[in-house]
């Protein structure tokens, strides 16, 4: 499992025009699923971004988490963030699980987020063609790999 995770003052994702997922301040969360994962990826995923330290505390430093400033959370299906450009100028997604496997997966993942979260979290619709919308704050963006815990 891939993410991306943008700190973001807001975010929203919207399907032929109509907003379907909008938050405020918090986590704008893409999430990518690989052929092979399983519920351990989504459990150490969910964790991870539930608890990175990356909004500020009283003293401006990096302390706190999305839970801890009460942050809302907008999950977004990205197959994308697997591509491959090794070979020549088109991507190649062939790393990415098909939409019968990343579908359950990414639904899975919004209910643990959720679940953790203690409150709903936005989403786009699972294989729609989306326009995301963000003001990243800071800008603070971090890619996490469950296969590369890093």
């Amino acid at each position: 499992m891939r993410v991306v995770v943008q700190r973001v003052i807001e975010a929203s994702v919207a399907v032929d025009r109509d907003i379907v997922g909008k938050i405020g301040a918090g986590l704008l969360v893409l999430a990518g699923f690989e052929a092979g994962d399983e519920e351990a990826d989504l459990d150490w995923m969910v964790g991870k971004i539930l608890r990175m330290r990356i909004f500020s505390d009283e003293q401006g430093v990096m302390n706190c988490s999305v839970q801890e400033v009460a942050g809302d959370i907008l999950a977004v299906s990205q197959f994308t963030l697997y591509a491959s450009v090794k070979k020549g100028n088109r991507p190649s997604w062939n790393k990415a699980a098909r939409g019968d496997v990343s579908g359950p997966l990414f639904e899975k993942f919004v209910g643990k987020l959720s679940a953790g979260l203690g409150k709903s979290v936005e989403t786009g619709i699972f294989g729609a063609n989306m326009q995301v919308s963000l003001i990243n704050d800071g800008p603070v963006t971090l890619t996490i790999d469950s296969r590369s815990p890093e």
